[in-house]
């Protein structure tokens, strides 16, 4: 496992909006975000989730250009870190992240570990779960999750 969890936005939203934000704390104990990111989130941060910053707000800043701010604090600041994991879900973001050599995962990815860590019983549950919100998931994605949690 990665020493340091980094979330960006859209995956604390979305887990909080399904009930389920206590899974990245049962998955990893603590988990880093940024002010940027918790601003956005917009509610109070449990006492497990810290926040940092990046030291190279420069470096942000350029990210800023590609990606809104949060995803460029949580990026920059990943990129500081030898071994993290970063969760961020936006595509542009993910390939951001990616062609920086970052090591990411999405909600439905730490959906689908908690699954097989058997924190939750099911994920399909949770997908139709996760419909009813704004969060958007194709139907080649949805397959790909199933399968990989072993309910397809």
């Amino acid at each position: 496992m990665q020493k340091i969890i980094i979330s960006d936005t859209s995956c604390l939203i979305l887990l909080q909006n399904i009930g389920q934000l206590e899974l990245l704390h049962k998955l990893f104990g603590i988990v880093v975000t940024t002010n940027e990111v918790a601003g956005e989130f917009g509610l109070p941060l449990p006492s497990w989730i810290e926040i940092k910053q990046p030291v190279d707000k420069k470096y942000q800043t350029v990210i800023e250009a590609s990606v809104d701010k949060g995803e460029a604090s949580a990026i920059a600041l990943a990129v500081e870190y030898e071994d993290c994991l970063l969760i961020i879900d936006d595509l542009k973001g993910r390939k951001f992240a990616q062609n920086l050599g970052l090591n990411i995962t999405g909600t439905t990815g730490i959906i689908v570990d908690a699954k097989l860590a058997g924190l939750i019983p099911s994920v399909k549950e949770l997908l139709i779960t996760i419909k009813e919100t704004n969060f958007r998931i194709s139907s080649q994605l949805e397959l790909l999750i199933l399968k990989r949690a072993g309910e397809l």
